[in-house]
């Protein structure tokens, strides 16, 4: 067994928790948390999750396992407007970090009605556990510490208690947040 076959039971032993889920022994503070990981582990750490989701089940677990993939959300959005062939013709003019603003512009990212932390909320409950993926496929439309900063700590106060775990390929070292 690998240290990351280690790191991936441990995580799901605890999720498992119902005190992970109650937010007990962390001072009221927000449950975020980061699982960072290998990027070449990325297909092993998506088969992991899959199968986590698959084998939840509320009523026996207490809780529902929710995936959000980050780029999808974004690429539907994208889509919803018709912004993808704008996007494609900004990225040729103007360049890569351009076009990057300028989906994080469409995204509301720095304002207060940001909607990926509408989307997030609107598709959750209060008995959930969530699961961030996709942040590798997002660089540079996001990054990670634009999802904490930016989407998770303006998520609405009803779901401050809900634990969010990032999944994020590479080593994160912006926060100190307890890291599976």
């Amino acid at each position: 067994m690998t240290n990351l076959d280690e790191r991936l039971n441990k995580l799901e032993a605890v999720v498992k928790q119902p005190t992970f889920r109650q937010n007990v022994g962390k001072a009221n503070e927000v449950s975020y948390w980061v699982f960072d990981y290998p990027p070449e582990e990325e297909l092993v750490v998506r088969e992991r999750i899959d199968f986590l989701k698959r084998k939840n089940n509320k009523s026996t677990d207490g809780f529902e396992l929710i995936l959000y993939d980050l780029y999808d959300i974004i690429i539907d959005h994208l889509e919803s407007k018709g912004f993808i062939a704008k996007c494609e013709e900004i990225e040729k003019k103007r360049g890569l970090s351009r076009m990057a603003s300028a989906v994080q512009q469409s995204l509301k990212i720095t304002a207060e009605d940001n909607l990926l932390v509408k989307y997030i909320a609107e598709h959750m409950s209060e008995d959930a556990v969530i699961f961030l993926v996709g942040i590798g496929k997002c660089y540079p439309l996001l990054q990670a510490a634009e999802v904490f900063n930016k989407v998770l700590y303006n998520m609405p106060r009803e779901f401050a208690n809900v634990p969010m775990v990032l999944f994020y390929p590479g080593t994160y070292t912006e926060q100190e947040l307890i890291i599976f």
